[in-house]
């Protein structure tokens, strides 16, 4: 595995590649995560493709031009990350290529799917939260009050954790994810990712008439993994839009939200080899 930077005046854009495999995957990976989160996948899959793992906005080494507030406020358009992309293939000489995106990397995988069809020829995306990305997550990134409540949580040393204390007690999340959250609030920087992850990316909201009709113009085998204890993603969500794809198949993991494991390496290599 070798890790390398693409650079243009958006973003200083880190990523690693492994696999040695003749086809290109570009991976985009769980809140929380970084760009080696699909290594596990190399050993069984190494040889069909070359990865690239990116590390997401506001997650690891990748770092915006200008990480402000006021720019995190404005948020990126789905263009602007199609461009990302198109200049990153552009400087690889990458022709065409698949995707896979988990959980908070499923909005960056459906925008490349709607904006960039013509170029991919998979589309795998696990626990597929932009499919249905739920209340909360809609209530802080999309409502200004929602936001502005936000907001005010990160500039606070105790608000947040409270709150996802109270998430908790209610059942609006789980157990495992409020750990996973809890260990990602600890400090005033893991804070402000926290927020501007929500309200950056507010404009990556699926267009289902256009993402649908991408993916069934291209013909483009796309993969829906769910996993069957995941309370946060359910494997109900986007039943009607995934019955409207041509090629489409849809796998029920017996794993909660946490799936990157064996059981999701061995299914993918049946789907795929």
């Amino acid at each position: 595995m070798t890790d390398h930077y693409f650079e243009n005046n958006l973003v200083k854009l880190h990523y690693y590649k492994f696999g040695s495999g003749p086809q290109i995957m570009l991976s985009f990976h769980g809140y929380g995560m970084h760009g080696k989160q699909f290594k596990i996948l190399e050993t069984n899959l190494g040889e069909k493709y070359t990865f690239i793992g990116f590390d997401l906005f506001f997650h690891k080494e990748t770092k915006l031009k200008d990480q402000t507030l006021t720019t995190v406020k404005k948020g990126i358009t789905k263009k602007q990350l199609a461009d990302l992309i198109l200049g990153f293939c552009e400087d690889q000489g990458i022709k065409r290529f698949s995707v896979i995106g988990y959980s908070m990397g499923t909005h960056y995988a459906t925008v490349v799917a709607e904006e960039l069809p013509t170029m991919i020829d998979e589309l795998i995306i696990a626990a597929p939260s932009s499919l249905n990305p739920g209340r909360l997550i809609t209530f802080f990134s999309k409502s200004k009050t929602g936001n502005k409540i936000m907001e005010k949580m990160v500039l606070s040393e105790t608000t947040l954790i409270r709150m996802l204390k109270l998430f908790k007690r209610l059942r609006v999340i789980d157990n495992e994810a409020y750990k996973i959250l809890y260990g990602e609030i600890g400090t005033a920087d893991l804070r402000f990712n926290f927020y501007a992850c929500f309200t950056y990316l507010r404009a990556f909201e699926t267009d289902e008439r256009r993402l649908t009709q991408a993916l069934n113009e291209q013909n483009i085998k796309s993969i829906f993994i769910f996993g069957k204890r995941d309370r946060a993603f359910p494997p109900g969500i986007g039943k009607d839009f995934i019955a409207k794809l041509n090629n489409a198949t849809v796998v029920v993991l017996d794993e909660g939200h946490e799936m990157i494991k064996k059981s999701f390496v061995n299914t993918l290599t049946d789907l795929l080899l």
